[in-house]
């Protein structure tokens, strides 16, 4: 046993400690990289120089033996040893006996120990985990932990059964050796060697063994196996571990690779190049795992909550109820039964007064004239107004009402007439120009409603942008309107037969009021017929309206109060209204004041605006007295501002017979219509409420009262109780409406029978809205009728008054903490607001910056404010919103007088100006940005995050292999709103059906290359064409129903036409791009491999193209003679078609759909009728297309949705 290497017994040579440690780290070194194999091997060779004798010579008669590689056996023949690895030969110079047995000792220490075979054994180059592909993590382990990484640390039963060892073994030789014979024992899993001996098998399996341990790299920067003095002392002392061979390591020197299957093959490559290619073969990618964590969100900072924050500590609310209404005897059973009454039974009594801009009176409605006018315009409208012998409108169609602010008489009118008509009123607002803010949202809402009359007057119309050829031109985004002017001489006296149906009130919609939300899109809220009739009803008894009372109205009588008071319940209550016009209050503020006086009013309805604006011009007016008024209702009262004008009038007023408690605010949303009011003490309201709250706990949606010594308080004052019949509730803002605590702000919520019912069209945020059913903390719903969502942040105070902070519209969440776009805009104000900020005109919005709400301020500047006044201002403003908000801003511009987008009447149009601000359009004179003083959550160092977002959960599941959830749309058949489209299943029906309805609508318009119009086809000329079509193909064509047919066109309007033809005549269209007339041997071949696997009968196209089919050139390519009937559409004679052909079932073949791609695979999709009309119908909901769209398509129409826009989609 006692084999020499170099004349020395190995036992008798242990290494010392840090001889071991020193030759882990240049195996660390190797393993990474960082020294090439020929400096590791001259390193570890001085290493072991001392301890190990140069080796004085080699028994020739072991060269037929396996060898054993001395990668890690250092030598002073190892220079040698490389190169004989390098001729891919074996070398058994250096097998030893001694080795051998040392090894047979090492494995019979771990028989008397018991230790398990892997479980797992297979070729570890063939066979390999994900994490075999991961960079190695470097931490360190502990050396008795024995954790290996590399191939050498193995562990077996005893040697004696090698019947299960050597097939192992041999497998391992088979992927780690580099030696091309066969190994000297031949081996089958789980059977025993053939033809050898056990000491044999035992040499020759040991020698394997530890050419394989010649090769391992410790794991954790554990030391190696001490081979020098054969593994026996070393062995001993390690902890034994079953460890699963891994891949080989990146410093491994061998000329084994891997084919793109995993099985090796042989090389005759150098150390450095094998290095490179293991590199490459295993990039450092980062593990599975991380491919989940979201790099975009772990770059913010992360707010984390104030820990000392003010929370809401008081119980749960409960649900207000409201007074019962009252039972009113003799009460109509609907608006138009009063109208009907007082028409008839008081027609001289007055109904509304209009004024001019001078403030003299023009013109009294009386109900007599109000009922009789609007009789005519209903019969008019239903009797006079005809499309092709057929009447124009149908009960239940929608109507815009255009009339200015100047012209309340024939709104009145028309808004009675349309209701008597049973059609549907639309009031909007009067398009000066082209280019109106949110005109554009207007008419998408039109559209959305199918709108295709306008009401209007003469002088309205007079003043509305004309075309050239003298018609009211079509407005940006708006449908194609009929515009119908509605004074006396146009309408037409009814019939003695003719009667309008008055009936009862019930839950058909009444009309329809616009609303522009928060981002700048219109939505219509529809109101019923028992709505409108509960909501007169509720504020009769609220307000203790009373009959041939006077009512001032400064509001816009289109929608919200103005309407409800100054048309609706005053016509329930035959009350005279005194409208004044807004022209009138920009050029004398006191005129409401002075009608007041001058009419022995009893009620005005204002906003806070109209007070603030004529306590400026009271000087001028000494003799007015306001002692007539009973209710000065304030429309917009939940203002934070409205308690200071309130105030201010009320100082000024009083000493002209103004008392305190005629002041009534009120809360009102377009959804829930009006939601509380004070009441006067006559008609049972409690003393009007103050509330000075903390600022910065309104932040955090909690109450906590303050003083008013305190710069950052908000003083609200109460709007008063909630109407008669409702039940209100406060819910949480975000998320399942919780209800709020008593302490807590959240968002009012209202079940009454006199709110909105819907938004038009709008299915998804009507439920979310309209049908909300608020819980308990527990999750009991607490009423099993739905609440409608008001928008009002607001809280229930004592004597059951409700107070109103902000609205959902201007809430701003900016580091967790919300804040209200009014109150900022109050805060500016302060700061010297006569002197410098013209007229008052400031806007407040959000925009998003880094996932966080940022607060710009915009206002408008005065004409002679100089630079220095200007950012004089705007730092004073910056310091006052920080030290009262305790908020910073994000950007404040300042813009010329009168240049920010209006609203009707005046006011800002807050979306408009943010849009224009995120274009670029603002064009600011002025502008301070501030967003070191706002944006807190800059991102941080990069480092790992545990946390894992959607986005990496799907680039993580995409990695692993995992299928995607899938995701269903709407259901289409749900979705549709117009009985008249559902009629249609076919597109041959739908296109008869718009060329009987709409046939001058344009439905194509095409451009050249110049971007002048070459083409268009209405949906009459569309339809007139392809009848021509479907004659040519059933005369000239011989086509029986079901041919195939194909289409070679340019895109254009002829190949919408032969599509619609193919499909009147019962043909099946194929559409095909038309070759290139200059590469024809590219491009026709694929025209004649379409007609070919479509089995086109016949070919439809153009002159041009049919000769370039025929021509010399194309039967170079194809062979012409092979070609169906081709027949040209350029001269089609015009002949109409008898009988169109109608599928006798859905699911019949429409049309097919081929597509090549980019490998030049030829696909044919066949697609039926039902397919198609599915098809659209989704993409009309999905892309929200309305007859009024425009749609710019700039797709080849031979396949897709290329096709399904160009021929479809109409």
């Amino acid at each position: 046993m006692a084999a020499e290497r170099g004349g020395c017994s190995l036992d008798a040579v242990p290494l010392p400690p840090e001889v071991r440690e020193s030759l882990a780290e240049l195996e660390l070194e190797l393993s990474e990289g960082d020294i090439t194999q020929k400096g590791y091997e001259k390193k570890r060779a001085k290493l072991l120089a001392r301890y190990i004798p140069l080796i004085q010579g080699v028994d020739p008669s072991l060269q037929a033996e396996n060898r054993v590689p001395g990668s890690s056996q250092a030598t002073a023949a190892v220079s040698k040893q490389q190169k004989s690895r390098s001729t891919n030969s074996r070398d058994e110079r250096f097998r030893s006996d001694v080795h051998t047995e040392a090894v047979q000792a090492a494995l019979a220490k771990y028989k008397e120990r018991k230790m398990p075979m892997p479980s797992k054994r297979r070729s570890v180059l063939v066979h390999s985990s994900v994490e075999t592909y991961t960079p190695p993590d470097t931490s360190s382990a502990s050396e008795d932990e024995g954790s290996l990484r590399r191939q050498g640390r193995i562990t077996s039963t005893p040697f004696q059964s090698h019947s299960n060892v050597e097939p192992w073994l041999n497998r391992v030789i088979q992927g780690s050796s580099t030696s091309s014979s066969a190994s000297s024992t031949s081996s089958h899993p789980g059977g025993k060697p053939a033809a050898a001996s056990n000491t044999a098998t035992a040499t020759a399996a040991a020698t394997v063994l530890a050419d394989l341990m010649a090769h391992t790299q410790l794991d954790n920067h554990s030391a190696p196996p001490d081979v020098t003095t054969g593994l026996v002392e070393h062995l001993h002392h390690e902890r034994p571990q079953v460890a699963s061979v891994r891949g080989v390591p990146r410093g491994y020197n061998s000329s084994i690779l891997e084919t793109a299957d995993g099985v090796p093959v042989n090389s005759r490559v150098s150390s450095k190049i094998q290095q490179l290619l293991n590199t490459l073969k295993r990039p450092k990618r980062p593990p599975l795992k991380e491919f989940f964590v979201d790099d975009f969100e772990e770059l913010l900072e992360v707010q984390q909550p104030d820990p000392n924050q003010p929370k809401p500590e008081g119980n749960q609310m409960n649900v207000l109820k409201g007074e019962p209404l009252g039972v009113v005897t003799n009460w109509p059973p609907s608006l138009l039964a009063a109208l009907q009454r007082w028409g008839t039974t008081q027609p001289k009594a007055p109904c509304l007064t209009a004024l001019d801009t001078t403030g003299k009176a023009i013109y009294t409605l009386t109900y007599g004239k109000l009922w009789s006018r609007s009789l005519k315009l209903a019969y008019t409208l239903l009797n006079k107004l005809t499309a092709k012998n057929e009447p124009l409108l149908k009960p239940g169609d929608r109507v815009a009402l255009v009339f200015p602010n100047s012209d309340p008489v024939m709104f009145m009118v028309a808004f009675y007439g349309c209701l008597l008509a049973e059609l549907i009123p639309v009031p909007i607002e009067v398009p000066l120009t082209r280019k109106d803010a949110g005109s554009q949202q207007i008419g998408f809402l039109l559209g959305s409603c199918g709108v295709t009359l306008a009401l209007t007057t003469d002088a309205c119309q007079k003043g509305l942008p004309k075309a050239q050829t003298g018609e009211v031109v079509t407005f940006k985004g708006w449908p194609r309107l009929i515009w119908f002017v509605i004074d006396g001489k146009h309408l037409a006296k009814p019939t003695k037969d003719w009667h309008p149906q008055v009936r009862d009130a019930s839950a058909e919609i009444a009309y329809i009021e616009y609303k522009t939300s928060k981002e700048g899109s219109t939505v219509g809220i529809t109101i019923s017929h028992a709505s409108m009739l509960a909501h007169c009803h509720a504020l009769t008894q609220a307000c203790g309206y009373s009959e041939a009372e006077t009512l001032t109205n400064v509001l816009d009588f289109k929608r919200d109060a103005g309407l409800w008071h100054g048309v609706l319940t005053s016509v329930m209550n035959r009350m005279h209204v005194i409208s004044i016009p807004y022209a009138l209050m920009k050029v004398n503020p006191l005129s409401w004041i002075q009608k007041v006086c001058s009419y022995k009013a009893r009620v005005a309805v204002v906003k806070s605006r109209d007070m603030h604006w004529s306590l400026l011009a009271q000087r001028d007016q000494r003799d007015v007295s306001l002692s007539s008024l009973r209710m000065l209702i304030v429309a917009d009262g939940a203002n934070p501002w409205s308690i200071s004008s309130c105030d201010a009038f009320l100082n000024v007023f009083q000493s002209r017979g103004l008392r305190p408690e005629v002041i009534c605010p009120c809360a009102s949303s377009s959804e829930a219509l009006t939601v509380a009011i004070r009441r006067p003490p006559e008609l049972g309201g409690p003393p009007p409420g103050k509330a000075v709250l903390s600022m910065n706990c309104l932040s955090f949606s909690v109450i906590r009262v303050d003083t008013e010594e305190k710069l950052s308080v908000l003083t609200v004052q109460d709007v008063g109780q909630i109407m008669p019949g409702a039940n209100v509730c406060v819910v949480k803002v975000d998320g399942t409406p919780y209800l709020c605590k008593a302490d807590e702000v959240g968002e009012i919520c209202v079940n009454s029978g006199a709110t909105g019912m819907a938004y038009f069209g709008l299915l998804g945020i009507t439920k979310n809205v309209f049908e909300a059913i608020p819980v308990t903390a527990a999750g009991v719903p607490v009423s099993d009728q739905p609440f409608t969502r008001t928008g009002l942040l607001g809280f229930v105070g004592p004597d059951y008054l409700v107070f109103v902070v902000g609205k959902l519209d201007g809430l701003m969440t900016v580091s967790g903490r919300r804040h209200n776009a009014d109150d900022v805009v109050a805060t500016a104000l302060a700061v010297e607001p006569m002197k410098f900020v013209y007229r008052g005109r400031i806007a407040v919005f959000s925009v998003t910056v880094l996932h966080d709400d940022r607060i710009v301020l915009v206002a408008e500047q005065r004409p002679d404010a100089s630079e220095e006044d200007s950012f004089q201002w705007m730092s004073r403003v910056l310091q006052a919103i920080d030290s009262i908000h305790q908020v910073g801003v994000y950007c404040l511009a300042l813009v010329p007088a009168n240049t920010l987008p209006k609203a009707p009447l005046g006011g800002i149009h807050i979306s408009e100006t943010k849009q224009r601000f995120l274009e670029g359009a603002l064009h600011p004179c002025n502008v301070l940005m501030c967003p070191h003083t706002c944006v807190t959550n800059l991102p941080k160092p990069r480092q790992k995050q545990p946390d894992v977002g959607p986005a990496s959960m799907i680039v993580g599941n995409l990695v692993a292999g995992k299928r995607i959830a899938q995701a269903s749309g709407r259901d289409v058949t749900q979705l549709e709103d117009n009985d008249q489209a559902r009629k249609f299943l076919y597109l041959a029906d739908v296109l008869q059906w718009r060329a009987q309805t709409t046939p001058d609508h344009p439905l194509f318009l095409l451009l050249n290359s110049k971007g002048t119009v070459a083409s268009t086809a209405s949906c009459i000329q569309l339809h007139k064409r392809a009848e021509r079509v479907a004659v040519a193909l059933l005369e000239k064509g011989r086509l029986n129903v079901g041919d195939h047919v194909a289409l070679v066109y340019p895109p254009g309007v002829d190949l919408i036409a032969t599509f619609y033809g193919c499909l009147y005549a019962g043909c099946i269209p194929i559409t095909v791009r038309p070759p290139h007339p200059q590469n024809l041997a590219t491009t026709l071949p694929t025209v004649k491999m379409i007609v070919e696997v479509s089995k086109s009968a016949c070919i439809l196209t153009t002159q041009a193209i049919m000769k370039l089919l025929k021509s010399k050139e194309a039967a170079t390519a194809v062979d012409i003679k092979t070609w169906p009937t081709i027949l040209d559409t350029d001269d089609m004679p015009k002949k109409k078609l008898a009988n169109i052909f109608r599928p006798p079932s859905p699911d019949m073949l429409a049309y097919l759909d081929f597509s090549v791609s980019t490998t030049g695979i030829l696909a044919g999709v066949k697609m039926s009728h039902a397919a198609t009309s599915a098809l659209c119908r989704s993409i009309k909901l999905q892309c929200e297309l309305y007859p009024s769209r425009q749609i710019a398509i700039c797709l080849d129409p031979y396949c897709g949705l290329g096709f399904a826009l160009w021929c479809l989609c109409r």
